[in-house]
């Protein structure tokens, strides 16, 4: 890439550019241009002033003949000459992340990364929510001409659905995320969970009932108490939970899918959700969770068995899903496989035989691995005859409606999944869930599977970040930023 070209990308792309070879001056020039448009927009604003910010933008050129200082950089990311950027935004969240994904870039390449403003607009409404809040139409229009607000055009996942085709007149992806894509999902992860972005761990338990959060609020609490390495619990409202005593005020009713939150100092802590029933919210979730980068996310929830050799209480470790949802087909259609993740999959049956406290061969009689296939159809029982053949030629082991939804929109946006399931009713042997079944049944395996899922992320954070992020999850030509 010629001194001429660069330049012009950076036209292109921005103003102000700075270059730094060291990743604090970096992260201090990206917060700096932040908040300092985030300041002018509040002033403005307050002064019901015009004016437009815009987000900074991190660029990496990359010349023609710089090779990796390694023969092999972290997952294959091999770069190709070209100019890569992205704009950014909420520089108090993704300090620590920014931080890793520079670093690598100025190790193993020995080349500057440049900071300026782009030229994206910052919407009013992400920066001031409330700002918009209440307002009549006449008030709306006002604001329309006198600030940027959210523009859904540049608002998409093409980067992350891998359809972008490279351009030797555009920029090429930074990130998978645009500033705008993460503050609009940042915005919906409060109106869902009831919990603001910051409370947000990177290791992520999605649930479909609601006796795991009660089981997951008393386990919180208790770590808190007892001075471990967790800091505070956080509940919907944003209740802060610490040494014993609650502040803030608890929300009236709970939102669609609320967030609990067992905080660590350093933000390796675990976020449960209660994501409620059914394909459509497991996307919305992770849809939204997927711009905080988390380390992974796992599905601990209920299912159907499928096998006469099951029994109420099993659990079951999928390795495979039979995509019967459909709500991604538009984005990662059903032909793309879902593989399991082996690091997952070995810290979860780790975690089972320290929990149930079983060997290895006795652990067989209660835990099955196989295919789950994952439904959008809450009376899937009632259809049996049409799913017969499906579900013996999928050598499918359970029935759920999220699972495979989750691990589909891991693989998407290449956050490491895993799923670990307990058998609540066996439809097609006669064993329905009824009511007194139901309440046995939680009162003696919601602990124990809650626990597996905890027991597990704490293996994963022990082994380290890094071998999480799979290359299964990367594909040939990728934004640099994991």
């Amino acid at each position: 890439m010629s001194t001429r070209s660069m330049e012009s990308f950076f036209d292109l792309v921005g103003t102000d550019f700075v270059p730094f070879n060291e990743v604090d001056g970096a992260l201090e020039r990206i917060a700096a241009l932040y908040h300092e448009g985030v300041a002018k927009l509040r002033a403005a604003f307050a002064a019901r002033e015009a004016v437009t910010t815009f987000y900074p933008y991190l660029a990496f050129p990359l010349a023609r003949g710089v090779t990796p200082t390694d023969i092999r950089p972290p997952f294959d990311n091999i770069l190709e000459p070209a100019f890569y950027g992205t704009t950014l935004t909420r520089p108090s969240l993704f300090r620590t992340y920014w931080r890793a994904q520079i670093e690598d870039l100025l190790t193993h390449y020995r080349q500057p990364v440049y900071v300026g403003l782009s030229k994206r607009p910052m919407p009013l409404s992400y920066v001031m929510e409330d700002a918009v809040t209440g307002l009549a139409e006449s008030d709306m229009r006002i604001l329309q001409n006198r600030f940027a607000l959210p523009d859904l055009h540049a608002t998409d996942d093409t980067i992350a659905n891998c359809e972008i085709v490279p351009r030797p007149d555009q920029p090429r992806p930074l990130a998978l995320f645009t500033a705008e894509r993460t503050d609009y999902s940042l915005a919906r992860l409060h109106h869902y969970t009831g919990t603001a972005p910051r409370h947000f761990q990177r290791f992520i338990l999605l649930t479909n009932y609601q006796r795991y959060v009660d089981s997951f609020r008393e386990y919180g609490r208790a770590q808190v108490d007892l001075g471990t390495e967790y800091d505070a619990f956080v509940e919907p409202g944003d209740v802060v939970y610490r040494e014993g005593r609650s502040t803030g005020t608890p929300l009236a009713s709970l939102p669609q899918m609320p967030a609990y939150h067992l905080r660590r100092p350093d933000g390796d802590g675990i976020t449960l959700v209660n994501i409620g029933v059914g394909p459509s919210n497991a996307k919305t979730i992770t849809d939204h969770l997927a711009v905080l980068r988390p380390h992974c996310w796992l599905m601990v929830g209920h299912c159907a068995g499928l096998r006469r050799s099951q029994v109420l209480g099993d659990y079951v470790l999928a390795h495979g899903y039979v995509r019967d949802d459909h709500v991604l087909d538009d984005d990662l259609p059903p032909w793309v496989p879902v593989p399991p993740i082996a690091e997952v999959q070995v810290a979860l049956q780790k975690a089972m035989l320290r929990v149930t406290g079983l060997d290895e061969r006795d652990i067989k009689t209660r835990l099955r691995t196989g295919t789950v296939m994952t439904t959008d159809n809450r009376n899937w029982e009632l259809r049996l005859q049409a799913l017969f053949a499906q579900i013996n030629m999928s050598r499918s082991i359970a029935v759920d409606m999220e699972s495979a939804t989750i691990a589909a929109n891991g693989f998407r946006f290449r956050v490491p999944y895993g799923t670990l399931l307990c058998v609540s009713d066996k439809p097609l042997h006669g064993e329905l869930k009824l009511r007194g079944m139901a309440n046995a049944f939680y009162r003696e395996r919601v602990s124990q599977h809650l626990m597996v899922g905890i027991e597990t992320m704490r293996d994963l954070r022990a082994r380290g970040m890094t071998s999480l992020h799979s290359r299964k999850l990367r594909g040939f030509d990728e934004p640099p930023f994991r």
